[in-house]
């Protein structure tokens, strides 16, 4: 019998297919893990729905699951919608490691719109925050490119969603 210690530190082994540093559990997509009968059902939530690695992330948990000889069931879960407050503190160290700028955290209370052009996003490299927005469209819907002024090197800034 698979304990759901083990699926977390398993499906904590899995690399998000697009930012391989981090992995799915640091990313904060995966809402849920339980354990019945010999089942493992996971509870997913992509960064977005239209997220072309989707079914990449299911069959590698599935896979993971499956090592572990349980039976999987991956489920997305399309009534909750995804937040970068749900990447872990890990996961935000890494990304800052790896040259993307974590994402700002969100305030309590109503959405907001987020202001890219903002001095509050810090260089990955050098920690400056003399940064400029470059281009709101960046590699994925949830990330731009920025310049920083100071050490002269462009990096991707997660939005805050």
């Amino acid at each position: 019998m698979v304990a759901e210690e083990q699926v977390w530190e398993a499906l904590a082994e899995i690399p998000d297919p697009e930012i391989p540093v981090i992995s799915l559990v640091e990313l904060g997509v995966i809402r849920g893990v339980e354990i019945e009968d010999g089942r493992v059902r996971v509870d997913f939530t992509p960064t977005f729905l239209g997220c072309p690695a989707i079914e990449v992330m299911q069959t590698a948990m599935a896979e993971r699951i499956r090592e572990l000889g349980a039976e999987p069931e991956v489920r997305v879960l399309a009534d909750d919608s995804w937040s970068t407050d749900r990447i872990t503190p890990e996961g935000r160290e890494k990304l800052r490691e790896a040259g993307f700028a974590p994402p700002a955290p969100r305030e309590a209370g109503a959405p907001t719109l987020v202001q890219l052009q903002s001095q509050a996003f810090r260089c990955p490299y050098c920690g400056s925050s003399d940064t400029a927005l470059e281009n709101i469209f960046g590699p994925t819907p949830c990330r731009s490119l920025r310049y920083c002024r100071t050490c002269r090197q462009p990096f991707e800034q997660f939005k805050t969603i």
